[in-house]
């Protein structure tokens, strides 16, 4: 891979601080504190030079959703960007279900949270007198913004081809989960000019198709279903989860490079992410996908992740949306 960030050492872990008790908080480094005492230096090589390692897990019910398969990604992510965060992830992750479990609280019953663990390697070395900082671990939390996706469990949602390209290997691999993402940026923002509302397909130099800036990307063909390799785009934990429950419904799954002719051709396309679990996506570049309504595998999929969630998360997230816009 390219330039690879150096690995640094880091003093003993202190012992956590007690969590406040009341309101939302976040936690740093082994603290919780008060969420509006949560801020990164500017002179962090996260924010100077975007170097920071990132994972994305959401709640139902409060608590924290295939947590150990976000645990591995993110450990993955590490050892690839050469980042050593200097404390067990195991650690990281029982405060981050802490940290869920208590902001949970002070919000609404109904209501879910996105929960973010990122990691920098510290002080930016030009910032700060050539001095070299230690790693940076954060944990935060925010409300789901349900009313983004509600409608799109029912109506699907429209893909564009883009110019943007995926970041090619020589840069980062793609199994790196980073917050460097400017490219999922610009593609989107090319897709919203040729159609309001649509999200970019994003692929790599020689045509394979890679995923949208939010989500990972499958087909459904003959009533199977076809992934891109792990060498094609980021290993989706939602993507693994759909595969998991795709078997457990006796639905054939495969995987083989995509194009975006496969996409045109399909009968159903899915897209998977933390937040919203699955979608289905029903135009692309304007013309319907399959009837141009969501399709039966991916109306089996969602029912039975609402099975494995313990709700019906197109439910909630009609609810939540409607809460949100105070019509209820």
């Amino acid at each position: 891979m390219g330039r690879r960030i150096a690995r640094m050492k880091t003093p003993a872990e202190p012992p956590p601080q007690s969590a406040p008790q009341r309101g939302e908080i976040a936690w740093v480094d082994g603290s919780f504190l008060p969420r509006q005492s949560l801020f990164l230096p500017v002179g962090d090589a996260g924010f100077v030079l975007g170097a920071t390692v990132t994972e994305q897990l959401r709640t139902f019910r409060g608590r924290l959703f295939v947590a150990n398969a976000h645990q591995e990604r993110l450990h993955e992510s590490l050892q690839i960007v050469g980042i050593d965060s200097g404390r067990p992830l195991a650690k990281v992750f029982a405060a981050a279900a802490e940290l869920a479990a208590r902001n949970h609280a002070v919000g609404p019953a109904d209501d879910d949270l996105g929960l973010v663990i990122f990691v920098t390697p510290g002080d930016q070395p030009s910032q700060h007198r050539g001095m070299r900082g230690t790693p940076r671990t954060v944990i935060h939390t925010f409300p789901l913004a349900f009313r983004l996706w509600a409608d799109a469990y029912e109506h699907g949602v429209p893909l564009r081809s883009v110019s943007v390209r995926q970041v090619p290997d020589a840069c980062w691999p793609v199994q790196a989960k980073v917050r460097s993402r400017l490219h999922y940026f610009l593609a989107d923002r090319e897709a919203h000019a040729a159609e309001p509302g649509a999200r970019a397909v994003v692929c790599h130099l020689d045509g394979r198709v890679s995923e949208t800036s939010t989500a990972n990307i499958a087909i459904v063909r003959d009533g199977t279903i076809l992934a891109p390799p792990a060498a094609d785009a980021l290993a989706g934990v939602s993507l693994r989860c759909a595969e998991s429950l795709a078997e457990s419904l006796g639905v054939s799954w495969t995987t083989r490079s995509l194009t975006e002719q496969d996409l045109a051709d399909a009968d159903e396309i899915l897209l998977t992410s933390t937040p919203n679990c699955i979608l289905p996506a029903t135009r692309f570049n304007g013309r319907a996908i399959g009837t141009g309504r969501p399709g039966e595998i991916y109306q089996s999929l969602l029912a039975a992740w609402s099975v494995l969630a313990g709700l019906d998360i197109a439910a909630q997230a009609r609810a939540r949306a409607e809460s949100a816009d105070g019509s209820v």
